[in-house]
């Protein structure tokens, strides 16, 4: 049985009321993958943004496996120290790794930002060390259309997640670099410049399932993403 784990920030969690593109990952492989597979993870709740806490089980559509390693403000420094212990517990095969805008824009620059990714991978391989990893670029959301600066870290961190990617890939313990999802628009596939909405949800899982099924032939092609 393949053990998929999605790891992210705020929009990997979602908030109260949604169904995340964890949700539509679940219906794809559902629909495509053709082996058993299990969700897995040490959290399982979204993020609450009337109470600013992660305790909610309000989603859209709650029958799923809603388990992850995702948090409301956590980058890819707040997951390097936890991914060891939750691949080592939940048994992770694959991680689905969606992290680094909250890095860039309140903790770390993009050279910091690149080291705590390559921290993380080294401590997801120490639990499995052959662990496989799917890795989504950052998505440049409103403050990078106003935000000259911001929007070259965000350039210059995806380049350097690039440059991990090809230092660190492995036979035993693969890593994809995902494209970014296809004609994502932040006008039109999310809710306030940043976190997705239904048609970014399904974006953001197709990103993911198209590397999969091209390197690894795992699953089949995304299905017609809903205008």
């Amino acid at each position: 049985m393949l053990r998929f784990m999605p790891v992210g920030d705020s929009m990997t969690i979602g908030s109260a009321g949604e169904h995340t593109w964890r949700y539509r990952m679940w219906q794809h492989l559902r629909e495509t993958y053709g082996g058993p597979f299990k969700i897995v993870g040490p959290r399982e709740t979204l993020h609450d943004q009337a109470t600013g806490t992660a305790d909610s089980y309000e989603y859209a559509d709650p029958d799923f496996p809603r388990a992850h390693l995702a948090g409301w403000g956590e980058g890819w420094q707040h997951m390097a120290p936890l991914v060891r212990e939750a691949v080592r517990a939940h048994r992770a095969d694959v991680l689905l790794v969606s992290l680094g805008l909250i890095d860039l824009g309140f903790y770390t620059n993009a050279v910091q930002t690149a080291a705590n990714a390559r921290t993380f991978v080294a401590e997801a391989r120490a639990a499995n060390p052959r662990v496989r990893m799917v890795l989504l670029p950052v998505i440049p959301n409103v403050r990078a259309a106003s935000d000259a600066p911001f929007a070259a870290e965000v350039a210059a961190f995806n380049e350097l997640l690039a440059k991990t990617v090809a230092d660190l890939d492995e036979p035993g313990s693969p890593l994809l670099l995902a494209s970014p999802p296809p004609g994502y628009d932040i006008a039109f596939d999310t809710y306030d410049g940043t976190h997705p909405n239904a048609a970014g949800e399904h974006k953001i899982a197709e990103g993911f399932a198209e590397a999969m099924y091209q390197a690894w032939d795992l699953g089949a092609p995304y299905a017609a993403v809903p205008s």
